[in-house]
């Protein structure tokens, strides 16, 4: 099993190092690390650090020796998911869920046909938390690289994003179209893959064409029509083993 990980700001190098505030409260009073375990120290941003647990201090600090400093390479291709935005917390649901699966990228999009809509200060809150909850997904499933979660855009901001990707999608409920399934896609080797998860009414005509127009064709994923807060899950997964992310 791997080690857990916790979040700094920057990754130290060799030497003692103390863990404290938030991070260092949850290791020790939460996880209740003593001396001798092992630790991961990330950025969040592919930088981390193999850590020996020395001392375990009050109720908030930790106190560990870096033994190795590492870091990831950026995955290749990226896959970026333009999410649009679900009710009540079926959102952070998504997020975290893509997160733990591998996603590099979330982007929330306000489409045309979803009911929540973010708006002003309730606006802010709303990304605060998705935001969160990638970075807490991220630390639970030991990435060291978090997915990166983007100011909320319109269609027009995300056709911009789809004509500048090396392949681009908007995943659709509709069997018989003739772009066919995303598993049977050309995908490319490296790069920038974009995929477009709508609302639980679906993409509106409007927005398809849009998509369509800047380069994004649309897929099905399989014969059942998932839900759009697991849909973007089942996609990253699919191309996360396509592309031999997953190998």
């Amino acid at each position: 099993m791997t080690a857990p990980v916790f979040v700094v700001e920057a990754v130290p190098g060799p030497g003692a190092f103390v863990l404290d505030g938030p991070e260092g409260r949850h290791a020790v009073s939460v996880k209740r690390l003593r001396a001798g375990e092992e630790i991961v120290l990330t950025d969040g941003r592919g930088a981390w650090a193999a850590c020996a647990v020395t001392a375990a201090e009050d109720k908030d600090r930790l106190t560990v020796e870096v033994t190795a400093t590492h870091q990831d390479p950026e995955p290749t291709p990226r896959i970026t998911v333009v999410q649009a935005l679900p009710k009540g917390d079926r959102g952070e649901l998504a997020v975290e869920i893509m997160t733990e699966t591998g996603v590099d990228a979330i982007v929330p999009w306000a489409a045309s046909r979803c009911i929540t809509q973010w708006k002003g200060e309730r606006g802010l809150k709303a990304l605060a938390k998705w935001r969160a909850t990638a970075r807490e997904a991220g630390k639970q499933s030991r990435r060291t690289r978090f997915p990166e979660v983007a100011d909320a855009m319109t269609g027009k901001q995300v056709a911009a994003l789809l004509a500048r990707a090396d392949f681009a999608a908007v995943l659709h409920e509709d069997r018989a179209h003739p772009s066919g399934a995303l598993a049977d896609a050309t995908l490319p080797a490296d790069g920038e893959i974009v995929l477009v998860v709508g609302p639980e009414g679906g993409v509106s005509p409007e927005e398809l064409a849009l998509f369509e127009e800047a380069g994004a064709k649309p897929y099905r994923l399989g014969h059942s029509v998932l839900r759009t807060s697991t849909a973007g899950t089942a996609a990253t997964a699919l191309l996360l083993g396509r592309t031999g992310r997953w190998s």
